[in-house]
């Protein structure tokens, strides 16, 4: 598989690629925003380590252009610990994020984690199956989202999340919940991830984000998809 890395610190990326390659993935790297979108246009990109802060073009406006562009899992690296550069860079479609200095371990399983998700959604062995909600209808064997007969464009993730809540709609399911089974990894403060993407996921399908329809939260517990007939 082809990982793309993008830091504009060399030492950084060389010491990525290292840890990547032990791993049997082939690497692209990149040294700013520009390069890397670029490479994804260029090349068959299964994810993208992107760090946020670099010349020319931040990891967070080459991250949404990347989106416009494709469908792929996409890894923020941030040197800062704030909330408000992991908020920033999930809002712009990022799928999971790792602060800098960070543990090899650490990263290879996330980078494993996305990657055997996004090989799972893209996979031809999945279960057919059409799930409908309103108007809402999921298509899991083309791994389409539709509302009212519209096509939403979703991130793996996000469409992971929208398939686990419509899959069992009127139930309400914990934030753990929702972070474990989709991210496939124990929680630990999942708290921002999610309420992130759940608002993402309305910016697309609900028509009034603020008053949604389909994805609602039940203060104190969770989230739910509402069961629509």
């Amino acid at each position: 598989m082809n990982i793309l890395v993008c830091d504009d610190e060399v030492e950084i990326v060389e010491a990525i690629e290292v840890y990547l390659k032990s791993e049997g993935y082939n690497i692209i790297k990149c040294y700013n925003g520009i390069q890397a979108i670029e490479a994804v246009e260029n090349n068959d990109i299964h994810l993208v380590l992107m760090d946020i802060m670099m010349p020319e073009m931040d990891g967070i406006k080459t991250t949404a252009k990347i989106r416009e562009i494709k469908n792929i899992p996409v890894i923020m690296l941030s040197a800062k610990s704030q909330d408000i550069d992991i908020i920033m860079g999930l809002n712009m479609g990022a799928d999971d994020y790792i602060t800098k200095p960070f543990k090899p371990l650490e990263l290879m399983a996330r980078v494993k984690s996305q990657l055997r998700r996004y090989t799972t959604l893209g996979g031809a062995n999945d279960k057919i199956g059409q799930y409908k909600n309103g108007g809402l209808v999921i298509d899991d064997e083309r791994k389409e989202v539709t509302v009212d007969g519209e096509l939403v464009k979703l991130t793996p993730v996000e469409y992971k999340i929208i398939l686990y809540l419509t899959k069992d709609a009127g139930r309400v399911f914990s934030i753990e919940d929702i972070y474990e089974n989709v991210w496939k990894e124990p929680s630990f403060n999942p708290e921002n991830t999610v309420a992130v993407h759940i608002r993402r996921i309305r910016e697309k399908i609900e028509i009034d984000p603020k008053n949604p329809k389909y994805l609602k939260v039940v203060w104190g517990v969770g989230y739910k998809m509402e069961e629509i007939q």
